[in-house]
């Protein structure tokens, strides 16, 4: 612990890691006074944070409610609850509670496209930046993906901002105005923070502050029950358009994207495939219209762009079976939605992790329908075994590896594996991408030994 006992700041940063080391950098930047409090004895970033700022207090361990008490604001990292005791405390003491995205809103001036939902936002937000730049337009994207919100801040400012934001970010978030924004879905996530999904959904809901235009997931009815009639609202869907809406129509046995009655392209023609593909796309072009990027530009992009590492991803195919890495597939819902994607497959799931709550009633239900076999490693493998097991056979080994052997044991011509976790991966690996990797690699291994 480095700790003061005493000392005169604007700001007091809550949390360190990725966030917290670019609102360092902002205020630094900026000659504005700060300290740092967090938690943890040894948060990540902590050495980069005092190489590059070896006068600023550095609290740790606990977070520092002295410290805190003396702030005229908080810079609340998404990690941290803003129900923390010390937080809630300061609050009541009139300290205000912000995030690194409301300060965004507050210095940058280029307009903002914003994203959010339970999944897929990662590939919009890729899909919008990609579109953007397609378009002519300089283009910046961030957020919760890749490069924090505070460090695209620099001159000269570009055409347009692209956000992806998550529900933890958005609850410090109270003057964002974006030009669009959308919910794209809600599913239980993050159980392990909220009291219920209506909750979650109330964070995610606070994207639609300011005035600009709503695009809805019409097919989701927590998110259609967000719109407001003062608003300019385009709706998306996986069904039959109506007049000034995205969705899907059927023309002779081919789907096409289309707006209204006016066909865009076939779905066929997309890089990326599955029907939660295909909604993020719609939800794109509904961005993308919004911000004012050209169609054909966009459309381009569908026919090109392959899509995020460990979304999806294909990985190899032998002996007649596909094998898909989708590690970002870290709650219910994302693991839902890659099922249904793969309707027409019969499907070995890998799956299990750190549950955060969830209940896994959803998932049993595509489970039932489309999944042959589950394979579960983890630490809530038991929770999904307890669930999975009366729709379908369930197997736990230890750990993904054998998973991956134990799939490959059981599969047969035409089936599909899919690793899609329904969890977070922090009790076994670093990070999702580590899980990815690691599923990866040991694909590649098993099946280099193996004759096609």
């Amino acid at each position: 612990m480095n700790k003061q006992t005493s000392l005169n700041v604007d700001t007091v940063i809550v949390g360190l890691g990725v966030t917290g080391l670019s609102c360092a950098r902002f205020l630094g930047s900026r000659g504005l006074s700060f300290a740092v409090t967090d938690s943890r004895k040894s948060p990540p970033g902590l050495a980069e944070l005092q190489k590059q700022y070896p006068d600023v207090m550095i609290s740790t361990g606990d977070l520092d409610l002295d410290l805190i008490m003396q702030a005229k604001q908080c810079l609340v990292s998404p990690g941290v609850s803003v129900r923390h005791p010390a937080l809630i405390r300061a609050a009541q003491a009139g300290v205000e509670m912000i995030g690194d995205i409301e300060l965004f809103a507050r210095h940058a001036d280029a307009p903002v496209v914003a994203i959010t939902g339970a999944n897929g936002k990662s590939t919009v937000t890729t899909l919008v930046y990609e579109m953007a730049k397609a378009s002519g337009l300089t283009v910046r994207a961030g957020g919760n993906l890749g490069t924090p919100a505070l460090d695209l801040i620099e001159d000269p400012e570009p055409d347009l901002y692209v956000l992806e934001l998550s529900s933890f970010q958005l609850e410090t978030t109270h003057s964002l105005n974006s030009i669009a924004a959308t919910v794209l879905n809600i599913s239980e996530d993050h159980m392990d923070r909220y009291a219920g999904v209506a909750e979650y959904a109330e964070a995610k809901e606070r994207i639609f502050q300011g005035g600009g235009e709503m695009i809805l997931n019409a097919d989701d009815p927590m998110v259609a029950s967000m719109m407001r009639t003062d608003r300019q609202v385009t709706r998306f869907t996986l069904n039959k358009p109506g007049q000034n809406e995205f969705g899907l129509q059927e023309i002779n046995g081919d789907s096409w994207l289309s707006f209204g009655d006016r066909k865009l392209m076939s779905v066929s023609e997309m890089k990326i495939q599955g029907s939660h593909n295909v909604a993020n796309a719609l939800a794109a072009l509904a961005l993308g219209q919004a911000a004012g990027l050209k169609e054909e530009s966009m459309l381009d992009v569908l026919r090109t762009w392959s899509g995020l590492p460990h979304r999806c991803q294909w990985i190899a195919a032998q002996n007649g079976v596909d094998w898909y890495n989708d590690s970002k597939g870290t709650n219910e819902g994302a693991t839902v939605a890659a099922i249904k994607g793969f309707s027409d497959r019969q499907i070995i799931l890998i799956a299990g992790g750190d549950a955060k709550g969830a209940k896994f009633e959803e998932l049993a239900l595509v489970v039932r329908d489309q999944v042959k076999l589950a394979i579960l490693f983890g630490k809530d493998a038991p929770l999904l075994e307890q669930v999975l097991n009366r729709v379908t056979a369930v197997k736990c080994v230890d750990d993904l590896v054998q998973a991956v052997t134990l799939a490959h044991q059981n599969a047969e011509r035409g089936d599909l594996v899919l690793m899609s976790p329904a969890c977070a991966s922090l009790d076994m690996f670093a990070d999702y991408q580590q899980r990815g990797q690691v599923f990866i690699d040991a694909v590649q291994k098993l099946l280099d030994r193996e004759p096609s």
